[in-house]
């Protein structure tokens, strides 16, 4: 285990039983337990009249029951709240002050349910954005540095709507008002805080939804980090799973916040009109000295905004220099040597050690067997034998290389995630895997001359020669085709195999109730029920005519189910296979750059892991040679013009004035009833033409025909 993963390992465990305990003592789903007990928070507080009384912001109410001597000020609602969580949830400044003057302990008195275990009035109020009820929970003594929410509500779930982690300062970070940040930050917060999962501020608001208010907070929150002067910046500070705020935000596809990193850490270096040249930051993006790289992050990540980040700027360059410069030279050497190997082992297979059969060898008529297998004395006699020999031996090195390539992987990513995602290569994995070990197999059935290795070297070439497919991916013709296939495998074709299993099993159960009375030798087709289920799969495909015999007696049952599964089998589920796959052809090709990069990326990674650091220079310039800080930079050639970008802008909204326009055109169209043509204005053709000339201008057609180098160094091959 990590160490990492150990220290968040009691943290985790502690909310795991702590959810447990919750299910077990209230013996009902979240959602319900959620709602009995907003009523029951919604019902005391109607009934209790201290609550009644902040609720209704009856600053007279208060004052008489704090003076009261049975008034229990520490009263508890359903939630564990007090009177003055409830006049800070309301917004209800003046009885939250006439509380806080006469129960001035209630300040920093927390939640005590499980669910908002921890959450003081000072937590509310910032959520809140209500500045006048911060100022006086501070100026009155609010504690807000020590305070950690720990309730269920507002820890990371599946289905939870809100991550505000646990102190006051990220709570007011998550709502995004400067104001109340930096109000908390000079009451005596700390910019370094972290919870249960190591998260600091800057990991929680990578996690927001509002990327706007998370970017702003961001450089209000590390300017004053940087006034502390800390020797660890607080970008690069990780959390227990050790990922940094850079890192997560490519992880969890946060493009926005990423983006917002890369500039923050980058270095201008001169800027002539709309071009700039920057020297841009490569660590913890670059794979080369980092095994939880960005690169890596992205390639593993389950949400597909993550792909997205590979257009950003300077990743997409930097796998776009790896990938040109090494990547695509190696890849395609490996598979040349693939290619050779697979060959060797084909040929090993086609003249493996046969002889005649002997006399009396076959015991049924049906065996039609002429040739057998020689013993291991017989087959390594000749110089072919001794050929063959060698390619054997070459078969069973590649296989044994195979297992020590892929077996620390595994144990590296985890079975789950190697095999199951289609970016790391998933299913060709399990294929190639799967043929080393056979090959393993092979010399072992060969070696004790055990019968029937022509099955085991059946089953090696198909999957030997189908992890080819697998080197398609440093194609950008066949790469995207070849995760189609994957998708239609795994995903159309399964549940069309399932359906059809069902509807196998039930007619193929129905006709052999009705054959099993008749002679066996009269239907071969249906002389036993596997022989019944595999005619049945046959005639579902389509590879056989209809198995009925009209010269003999047939029942008109046998009829009926013959229709019914022609038309549920061979029409409805096969044509509804052909638009499933049809679907997924059509999603497969809207992501198909997006799929071509991370496959780039995926291969890049392995060969860059695979190969020796000789063989693979760490690319960009170290800054210490050029006065920077020790740390490598890709430097960057940006070209920005503002003119250019308002012309798009004004080329968008005009697009969609025509889709209007045409949309209105075409409802007058269809509501007139006479048709006749409307004629076209005679200055059509020149707005058109200048239309064109505009949009031409927008899109930077004119500059790529003047500039077609521009970018050459960022396209994939």
């Amino acid at each position: 285990m990590s160490p990492s993963l150990a220290r968040s390992a009691p943290s985790e465990l502690n909310h795991w039983w702590s959810q447990l305990r919750f299910r077990l003592q209230n013996k009902k789903g979240w959602n319900e337990m959620l709602d009995e007990t907003f009523l029951l928070h919604t019902k005391n507080i109607n009934d209790i009249p201290l609550f009644y009384a902040a609720k209704k912001n009856s600053v007279g109410c208060i004052k008489k029951l704090l003076s009261c001597a049975s008034t229990n000020i520490f009263e508890r609602g359903a939630l564990g709240e007090t009177a003055l969580h409830v006049a800070v949830m309301t917004d209800n400044l003046d009885a939250a002050v006439a509380l806080m003057d006469g129960a001035p302990e209630l300040i920093n008195e927390p939640m005590t349910s499980e669910l908002f275990q921890g959450v003081t009035p000072l937590h509310i109020a910032v959520v809140n954005q209500n500045i006048n009820m911060v100022h006086h929970l501070i100026s009155r003594g609010g504690d807000v540095a020590t305070p950690r929410v720990t309730g269920l509500y507002f820890r990371k779930r599946i289905g939870g709507l809100i991550y505000y982690g646990e102190h006051i300062l990220s709570f007011a970070a998550c709502a995004g008002n400067e104001d109340i940040i930096s109000m908390v930050i000079d009451g005596g917060a700390s910019t370094r805080v972290q919870d249960y999962r190591g998260n600091t501020v800057l990991h929680i608001l990578v996690l927001q939804p509002n990327k706007t208010i998370a970017c702003q907070a961001i450089d209000l929150i590390m300017a004053r980090d940087v006034e502390l002067d800390q020797s660890v910046p607080l970008d690069m500070v990780p959390n227990y799973r050790g990922l940094t705020p850079f890192k997560l935000a490519a992880k969890e596809g946060n493009v926005v916040a990423f983006q917002h990193l890369v500039n923050k850490r980058r270095v201008v270096q001169w800027s002539l009109g709309p071009l700039t040249s920057n020297l841009y930051d490569l660590t913890e993006i670059d794979s080369w000295a980092d095994n939880m790289s960005v690169l890596e992050l992205i390639v593993g990540s389950h949400h597909k905004e993550a792909r997205r980040i590979l257009e950003v700027t300077p990743v997409r360059q930097l796998v776009s220099i790896k990938w040109n410069l090494y990547g695509k030279h190696y890849f395609r050497l490996l598979l040349l040597l693939y290619l050779l190997y697979i060959g060797t082992f084909t040929l090993c297979c086609a003249y493996r050690p046969l002889k005649d059969a002997p006399e009396n060898y076959t015991q049924s008529e049906m065996d039609k067997t002429i040739r057998v297998q020689k013993t291991l004395q017989e087959s390594y006699v000749t110089h072919e034998d001794n050929l063959r020999l060698a390619g054997e031996i070459l078969s069973i090195l590649g296989a044994f290389v195979i297992l020590l390539l892929e077996i620390p992987d595994i144990l590296r990513v985890g079975a789950k995630r190697y095999f199951g995602q289609t970016a790391l290569g998933g299913p060709f994995h399990v294929i190639l895997i799967s043929y080393a070990c056979l090959v393993v197999l092979l010399c072992v059935f060969r070696a004790c001359e055990v019968q029937g290795e022509a099955v085991v070297m059946a089953v090696c070439l198909v999957l030997g020669w189908s992890n080819v497919m697998f080197f398609a991916r440093g194609f950008e013709m066949l790469g995207p085709y070849v995760i189609m296939i994957q998708k239609i495998i795994f995903g159309d074709l399964t549940k069309f195999m399932w359906l059809s299993f069902i509807v196998l099993i039930g007619f193929s159960t129905s006709l052999w109730m009705v054959y099993m009375t008749q002679e066996p030798d009269s239907i071969p087709s249906y002389r036993s029920f596997p022989i019944t289920l595999f005619s049945q799969f046959e005639l579902s495909v389509g590879l056989i005519d209809l198995p009925v015999d009209h010269t003999i007696a047939t029942p008109p049952i046998v009829h009926v189910l013959h229709c019914t599964f022609s038309v549920v089998s061979y029409i409805l589920l096969l044509n509804l296979l052909i638009a499933m796959m049809s679907d997924t052809h059509w999603r497969v090709a809207q992501e198909r750059d997006e799929l071509w990069r991370t496959q780039v990326v995926a291969t890049t990674l392995m060969l860059e892991r695979k190969l020796p650091r000789c063989l693979w220079p760490r690319l960009g310039v170290c800054g210490l040679n050029y006065g920077l800080r020790e740390r490598w930079y890709l430097r960057v050639e940006d070209r920005n013009d503002p003119m250019l970008q308002k012309m798009r802008r004004y080329v968008k909204a005009f697009s969609k004035d025509e889709e209007k326009e045409g949309l209105e055109k075409t409802d007058t169209r269809k509501g007139s009833i006479s048709g006749s043509p409307r004629l076209r204005p005679k200055n059509n053709r020149r707005s058109l033409g200048g239309w064109h000339m505009i949009r031409h201008s927008a899109f930077g057609l004119e500059m790529e025909q003047e500039e077609p180098e521009e970018d050459q160094d960022i396209q994939y091959v």
